[in-house]
């Protein structure tokens, strides 16, 4: 099968959707013969590795174009950049599809369901996503907000207002065969007449040799019980609540302490709220490291805190299972399906108030109870094992091609996608 994918964030060594567009391509050159448009900055990259591991059956299509370059300076500017970096590719796509007679079309990252994906247009087969919906956070947690975060929130409801009114992102979901979700939360921005093309489904993995390593890697844990965050220091993140959370933990616990590995905007809010709250030397915020030291401090931690308010997956959720530690999340989005209740803690959110003591109490359980981080920890393990392992994926996909491209399928209501019970697809 000839599969088109459009991956405009892909490349190797990467964490976030530079690796999820570079897995995506290792798995579909699996089984089918593949062409890949993806943006020129990542050539180097993407050369290097193939100059050791190459890639076969992958024809690469670099794509940068000149009249669009302007609008790539900052990140709001990068997205009317990806916008037209989109309508490029569909003219590039459109003159290789003259050529080569694609079967199927994927469009892979950015992983967005605010943009269209203009190669939806070409008259094959397309499949959309994994996509998540980027929503605001709960207008609930603006007051926790500096003005920055409350601008920052206000810009994304408005602009989730006006996504639906994009007669291409309209068409997108219209032409798609099949629309990939990574959680509920998504597929609920689906309109009804396609959701029946819906499958919930991961955008996260781990190939098999970086599961061994960090499987191989084991719990240590630290002298006093610890905890691990990690991600940029944004006001979604939700690192305030996790903060105020530890300062309830530390009473009962006055030996325990909490890394925040990362950095951004919020840090010196962040860092004056530690200090107010009389914890400037058991809330350490350590930086950007490298990977290296980031797995080293994983290691050493007793359990993951990923407090965000926005609903993506995140590669240090899956990692920090791999190694066998418990996670603590909200019940929101796609951590929601990543984590389970017997794999970590799920905290509701109904207020910022009620989050704190949750999150709080979930942090009091796992220091009191080293037994239970034990088991949460192996049986998140073998859920990374079982569920997010991409060579797994890399079958799901073909098994989804074959299905999309058979004959019953190739009319414009294409057979619907049996859709998942626990948001990680089976094949149908």
């Amino acid at each position: 099968m000839r599969v088109l994918i459009s991956a405009c964030a892909c490349e190797p060594g990467t964490g976030s959707e530079s690796n999820v567009g570079w897995h995506w391509v290792r798995q579909v050159s699996r089984f089918h013969e593949v062409w890949v448009i993806t943006w020129a900055g990542n050539r180097n990259a993407i050369e290097k590795s193939l100059a050791t591991k190459p890639l076969r059956s992958v024809h690469w299509v670099y794509f940068d174009p000149r009249w669009a370059r302007l609008s790539r300076e900052g990140q709001r500017s990068l997205h009317v950049y990806y916008y037209l970096w989109q309508l490029g590719v569909y003219f590039v796509g459109r003159r290789l599809h003259r050529n080569v007679k694609f079967d199927l079309v994927h469009h892979v990252t950015l992983g967005s369901f605010w943009f269209p994906s203009f190669l939806a247009l070409l008259p094959v087969p397309f499949v959309w996503g994994p996509v998540g919906a980027g929503l605001a956070a709960p207008r609930i947690f603006w007051k926790e907000f500096s003005l920055r975060g409350k601008v920052n929130e206000w810009l994304r409801a408005t602009a989730r207002s006006l996504v639906h009114l994009d007669p291409v992102r309209a068409r997108t979901e219209d032409r798609a065969c099949a629309i990939l979700t990574v959680s509920p939360v998504t597929a609920r921005e689906v309109r009804f007449r396609n959701q029946h093309k819906i499958t919930l489904f991961s955008q996260v993995g781990l190939d098999t040799k970086e599961f061994d390593r960090l499987d191989d890697l084991g719990p240590e844990g630290s002298g006093s019980f610890t905890l691990l965050s990690v991600g940029r220091l944004l006001h979604w993140k939700g690192f305030a609540l996790a903060i105020k959370a530890f300062a309830i933990l530390h009473e009962t616990f006055p030996d325990s302490q909490y890394w925040i590995v990362g950095d951004g905007p919020e840090k010196r809010k962040l860092t004056e709220l530690s200090i107010s709250l009389g914890l400037a030397e058991y809330v350490h915020f350590v930086g950007s490291l490298s990977r290296r030291d980031y797995i080293a401090r994983l290691r050493c931690c007793d359990a993951m805190v990923y407090p965000s308010l926005h609903e993506p997956g995140a590669f240090v959720i899956v990692e920090a299972m791999a190694v066998g530690k418990p996670v603590v999340c909200l019940d929101l989005g796609e951590p929601a399906l990543q984590v389970t209740d017997g794999t970590g803690i799920k905290v509701p959110i109904t207020s910022p108030e009620q989050v704190v003591s949750d999150l709080a109490a979930a942090m009091t359980r796992l220091a009191r109870d080293p037994d239970l981080r034990i088991r949460l920890g192996t049986a998140a393990r073998r859920r990374v094992r079982e569920q997010f392992d991409w060579d797994k994926k890399g079958i799901f996909m073909t098994k989804l091609y074959e299905t999309l491209c058979t004959k019953e399928a190739a009319v414009e209501t294409r057979a619907p996608v049996k859709r998942s019970v626990d948001g990680f697809s089976q094949a149908n």
